[in-house]
């Protein structure tokens, strides 16, 4: 299969060689890191494009709203064309790649959505920034949920199980451990402000299926699918775990493959400090092990950050394909990261790689992938090379909404995701289940203040007959008065007895 052109090397005799990334090694991870402005879109946009011509699919998040341009074919620039026949393209023509756009809240792509089983309570409550206590209270209430076959589809639906640990909590608390009430509170608090970031679109149903992220279009190249995470990526919690969520999914459903020719699918991280930041040691585990065994089920995985050291060591260790854009060395943050991006290089004795981070143009890049040396060895890390990455051939900038939205016209999945469905589950369940126990007992069921019944006319009406919780005046004083009549007849009665006596 051939290999997905990254750029072509700078050297000082000018007689550089192709650097290349094989696809049979794509599933080995990579990291593109950089400085702003330094080109790290660009350089993504060139190894999307690299993969879905060698027909593997690709899922990016869009978080500056560029990543889109992808789509479309770019401007026939004269310096492109320049830049390309310097690298030694010799097919280089602007074209657009087989896209379909995704969407959380569903304005810019089709509706990305997940059920609240599908997500589990360990996901969730990083969502909801629950601490360890209400963290155990989630896990007590999907317990409660799967022994009484409650399904749980939408917020809605956990909201209820909530009312419903609420209301039985002593019962629950026997059962399955303390469920302490400002706990339960605290997790519904943590709900409505989940609902105001927008998470109440995530959740429901027809949810995603990971087969649509892995399509190849008829002509055999990959589909690469784009989140619209602009939006997305101010709410970094909720962006950071719907990624891991989508990474856990595929890490579960897919089979072990081994090394394929090429990868299933290519799944790149935008933003990834986010992943990591303020993560709890058991996430932090669990990424890594996901990172370090997803291989294997030919997904690679592609982190782009500012600073290679966003990345935690023992995820860092496991990226095989490496390219760094230019650092400025101005603060001893830095200087540190300079440092680190140095170090984690194959040194080349012809390179002085510190040095030269820090003097990269935009659109030049140090990259080493892993190769197969002619001496021996496969998968073997090559000495970094100072690269000039090739052009994409798709627009480098934003799309405009009417073409955003003949994309979107002309998708494969657009009947499929785009209108939402709610079919019965913990929510209508519970809610028929009281109404059948109003009935049952009798009850008459509360119905909704009319008119005239609020207000101050309402409150009158409270004092002078009272509510469920307290007794009206006419009832304290009718009984004040039975209390008073009765301790007089019971008073004349005994006096009577006694009196009788003396």
């Amino acid at each position: 299969m051939d290999p997905i052109l990254v750029g072509r090397s700078i050297t000082a005799s000018g007689d550089g060689a192709p650097v290349v990334l094989l696809p049979r090694y794509g599933n080995r991870h990579g990291l593109v890191a950089g400085a702003t402005g330094t080109g790290k879109t660009v350089t993504l946009m060139t190894l999307a494009e690299g993969f879905s011509r060698a027909g593997v699919p690709v899922f990016v998040a869009d978080v500056k709203g560029d990543v889109a341009g992808l789509a479309v074919a770019g401007a026939d620039d004269a310096k492109l064309r320049e830049r390309a026949g310097r690298i030694g393209i010799a097919d280089y023509r602007p074209e657009g790649s087989p896209t379909i756009f995704w969407d959380l809240y569903g304005r810019l792509g089709h509706p990305v959505r997940t059920t609240v089983s599908e997500m589990g309570p360990v996901l969730l409550s990083r969502i909801l920034e629950l601490n360890d206590t209400q963290a155990g209270v989630l896990d007590v209430a999907f317990k409660l949920a799967d022994d009484r076959g409650l399904l749980l589809l939408d917020l809605d639906d956990l909201r209820a199980l909530l009312g419903l640990v609420a209301e039985e909590r002593k019962a629950v608390s026997a059962e399955y451990g303390l469920v302490g009430a400002q706990s339960v509170a605290a997790i519904q608090r943590a709900l409505l402000r989940l609902a105001g970031d927008g998470g109440e679109a995530f959740f429901g149903e027809p949810a995603l299926e990971l087969h649509d992220l892995m399509r190849v279009d008829p002509q055999g190249r990959g589909v690469i699918g784009i989140l619209a995470a602009d939006q997305l990526v101010l709410k970094p919690r909720l962006y950071s775990t719907f990624l891991l969520w989508l990474l856990s999914e595929l890490f579960e459903a897919l089979p072990e493959v081994g090394d394929l020719d090429k990868p299933k699918l290519v799944f790149v991280f935008d933003e990834a400090h986010l992943l990591f930041k303020d993560a709890p040691p058991a996430l932090r585990q669990r990424i890594e092990q996901v990172v370090r065994i997803i291989r294997s089920k030919g997904v690679g995985v592609y982190f782009c950050s500012q600073f290679p050291d966003d990345v935690p060591d023992e995820i860092l260790g496991q990226l095989g394909n490496r390219v760094q854009h230019a650092l400025r060395a101005f603060t001893p943050r830095d200087q540190k990261a300079v440092r680190t991006a140095a170090e984690t290089f194959v040194a080349n004795p012809g390179l002085d790689v510190a040095a030269t981070i820090s003097k990269l143009g935009t659109g030049e890049a140090l990259v080493s992938t892993l190769q197969d040396p002619p001496g021996g060895g496969r998968g073997v890390p090559m000495p970094v090379e100072h690269t000039l990455i090739a052009p994409p051939r798709c627009r480098m900038g934003a799309i405009g909404e009417d073409e955003r939205r003949r994309v979107r016209d002309g998708s494969p999945v657009g009947a499929k995701y785009d209108a939402a469905m709610n079919r019965e589950s913990a929510a209508e369940l519970l809610a028929r289940r009281a109404q059948e126990q109003t009935a049952q007992s009798g009850a008459p069921a509360a119905k909704p203040a009319g008119p005239g019944e609020g207000g101050v006319g309402g409150r009158i009406n409270d004092w002078l007959f009272g509510t469920k919780r307290r007794q009206g005046i006419l009832e304290a004083s009718g009984k004040q008065a039975a209390r008073t009549i009765t301790n007089q007849i019971v008073r004349g009665v005994l006096g009577g007895i006694f009196g009788g006596r003396r």
